[in-house]
């Protein structure tokens, strides 16, 4: 098989080697510039990177035999995703393959924070004997809480329990059988904040984490709780932890990432005596970049032996490229998912997909995984694509159908997602209309038509007059600018909801203003 791979970043060789072996041709040459790239790129079937190759649109547009690119680690800023999509590149990466080396680095920085070992070590080799200082405790019998279960969650609970912790964690859709079968206790953000002795955090940033741990859930906290960050940059308010540790409410804390990398070091921060500082290194070690070459090498070989897909990010955009009339709805599967994530209250346990309609009766499963991963990409620290979504769905024990229904009164094709939780079931339907125009056409009893794009402020309110106009008014006082609107009702006078498209984000003060309204409830803002 005369296929030629190209590795312009300084990827373990093991990857070259397997390549090798398994008879391609390849130039291995890390640290290559983007003009000596450009001049051979066209003769390649398959590019593999880490961070350093920017695989833009300029460079894709030379890949006149490319086939697939594939990223030794779990990111894919630096492609272009949509225009190898467009081009008909299949985008790889290896989800998972710093795992370990993620969970054992936060465990890492934990035990150093309880022991003071990185201040111990500076003092001594500055000649100093002094153990008074630096007593520090222990993590047995400690009330671990951890934000966010998924692998490297779970992976720092399994060392927890080796330790003699009690673990107690919060995750929106990992199922209670799962997480006793590992020793963890499932419960609430509250009380995590309220009975943890130490909080780690291993979630997407997104709106909803971004300053997850702050100066208001802190004042929830025991006295000297200890915080340790090594997620994202931005899940724990750094402004507020330094404030915290002053205190003494917080009498320790480990970061491994930053608000902005490479960071201010003139942040109070980086000067603390009580803090544990590393360099973005939860990924930096010789296994896990060992594995993720080795990974994505294996993943080349079999793609192009056996046609296999392993850690694609754009398989099923690919897919619907090919069958141009389904890709509205690969999208909307998407947004249905991620709307659901944001909108629905209690633990999920199942997620049932119909579909309606001669363009989506050839959906095989795709249109449901567009939804799985949509609704797990709001919640999982793990990049979720269209290939890994129904496994991680299976191992969070979430439970997922897809079926054909009968023809819709109203719409030639309707995509209907029904989300039932331990709380409440609700129903959202959407369809495409002509130039692959997405609609929210139902949630729950409301019929509505509004573009499910951006930010969305969602309330519920008694149809009489007046409602929408303080709304109005009060999204103005926030320099709020509404885009559209959509208004759904039982009855006059009766319940009503109303799905406003919005410019930008709805702070707090404003959404608990509109829902202080006569007669408006549950105001709700997403991003969609």
């Amino acid at each position: 098989m005369n296929k030629k791979i190209i590795i312009t970043d300084a990827v373990d060789k093991k990857s070259a080697d397997i390549l090798t072996n398994a008879g391609f041709e390849v130039l291995y040459k890390p640290g290559m510039k983007k003009e000596d790239i450009f001049e051979v790129i066209g003769d390649y079937n398959a590019l593999i990177v880490r961070s350093e190759t920017k695989a833009t649109a300029e460079m894709i547009a030379l890949m006149n035999n490319m086939e697939v690119i594939g990223r030794a680690g779990a990111g894919t800023d630096n492609i272009d995703r949509e225009a190898a999509t467009r081009k008909g590149i299949l985008v790889m990466n290896t989800p998972g393959g710093n795992t370990i080396s993620t969970a054992e680095h936060a465990f890492s920085l934990m035990l150093s924070m309880c022991r003071n070992i990185p201040q111990a070590d500076a003092s001594i080799k500055a000649g100093k004997w002094d153990k008074k200082s630096y007593k520090g405790t222990e993590v047995y019998g400690k009330v671990l809480g951890i934000f966010g279960l998924g692998k490297i969650g779970r992976e720092v609970a399994i060392r927890a329990k080796g330790f003699g912790m009690q673990v107690i964690g919060y995750d929106p859709i990992l199922s209670n059988e799962v997480a006793a079968k590992m020793g963890i206790t499932l419960t609430d953000i509250e009380t995590i904040f309220k009975q943890a002795d130490i909080i780690t955090v291993h979630v997407p940033l997104d709106d909803n984490t971004r300053n997850l741990v702050r100066k208001e859930t802190l004042a929830l906290c025991k006295d000297g709780v200890k915080i340790v960050n090594c997620a994202r940059g931005g899940i724990v308010n750094e402004d507020d932890i330094v404030e915290a540790l002053n205190s003494g409410k917080v009498s320790a804390a480990a970061f491994d990432v930053y608000t902005k990398e490479p960071p201010d070091f003139s942040h109070p921060l980086f000067s603390h005596p009580k803090v544990v500082t590393t360099p973005h290194l939860g990924a930096s070690t010789e296994e896990a970049q060992e594995k993720v070459a080795i990974q994505i090498a294996e993943q080349i070989v079999e793609y192009f032996t056996k046609k296999e897909i392993k850690g694609a990010v754009n398989a099923a955009a690919l897919a619907s490229v090919s069958k141009p009339e389904l890709s509205p709805y690969v999208q909307l599967g998407d947004k249905l998912g991620s709307l659901f994530a944001q909108l629905i209250k209690g633990k999920v346990t199942k997620l049932s997909v119909r579909l309606s309609g001669d363009i989506l009766s050839v959906s095989n499963g795709l249109i449901s995984t567009a939804v799985i991963k949509g609704f797990l990409s709001k919640f999982s620290s793990d990049q979720v694509n269209l290939i890994n979504a129904p496994f991680l769905a299976k191992e969070f024990g979430l439970k997922v159908e897809e079926t054909l229904a009968g023809p819709d009164p109203d719409y030639a094709n309707l995509l209907t997602v029904e989300c039932v939780s331990d709380t409440e079931t609700r129903v959202i339907s959407g369809t495409a209309f002509g130039n692959n125009e997405l609609r929210l056409v139902r949630l729950d009893n409301f019929k509505i038509e509004i573009n499910p794009e951006g930010w969305l402020l969602f309330y519920s309110n008694i149809d009489i007059p007046g409602r929408l106009a303080s709304v109005g008014k009060l999204l103005a006082e926030a320099n709020i600018n509404i885009a559209g609107l959509s208004l759904g009702r039982v009855g006059i006078g009766k319940d009503a909801l109303t799905v406003i498209s919005v410019d930008n984000f709805i702070e707090k003060e404003t959404l608990a203003k509109i829902s202080q309204i006569d007669g408006v409830t549950s105001a709700l803002v997403v991003k969609v």
